[in-house]
């Protein structure tokens, strides 16, 4: 196989990152069939992406790097326009924000302060990550066509905040437990 191809991997997430701004446009425009078909587009690289990675070994850091990235400005954007749009309420997306700026804050000082960070999703994590996926389907189902009843609604926004507190908690403990690790090895 040719050598470029090792990067379709990273050009698919590039893409992912580019349809953020048409799902915005498309839910602050009154267009939620655009945006759910945006969605399933965005789905459906997703999968191809890590299975190019997985199968041709086209994994990298920077495509784990840019596969979380997409994933999350395509999640953000949208829970931040369902709130604006009055479908979820301001304390889901502030607390979604804050996991997120703590992860990368963390993330980022470990990562300049003890040794190079590689992206490992805990399985909560990617719990999580399905959890607002499809919470922000529904959101944008509900938006679009109604007919989702709100306790539906209401499960989902409940069982995303309680794997998000469990994943960032469970990073939290992981990369302090790596850091003093690292510290006892330099004071050794």
């Amino acid at each position: 196989m040719k050598s470029y191809l090792r990067h379709l991997p990273n050009l698919i997430s590039v893409v992912r990152v580019i349809l953020v701004a048409p799902v915005v446009w498309s839910l602050l425009n009154g267009r939620p069939d655009v945006a759910i078909w945006l969605f399933l587009i965005a789905g459906a690289s997703d999968g191809l992406d890590g299975f190019l990675a997985k199968r041709f070994g086209w994994s990298s850091r920077l495509g784990g790097i840019l596969d979380a990235l997409a994933d999350k400005f395509l999640l953000v954007s949208t829970f931040v326009c369902l709130w604006w749009l009055g479908i979820f309420p301001w304390w889901l997306v502030l607390a979604v924000l804050a996991r997120d700026l703590i992860i990368v804050i963390g993330a980022t000082i470990y990562n300049f302060r003890i040794e190079t960070v590689q992206p490992e999703p805990s399985l909560v994590s990617k719990l999580n990550t399905f959890l607002q996926i499809a919470l922000a389907a529904v959101g944008v189902l509900r938006l679009g066509f109604g007919g989702v009843p709100e306790w539906m609604l209401q499960v989902l926004i409940w069982a995303v905040m309680l794997t998000m507190l469990l994943s960032g908690a469970g990073y939290v403990r992981e990369w302090g437990r790596r850091a003093r690790v690292s510290g006892a090895h330099d004071h050794d």
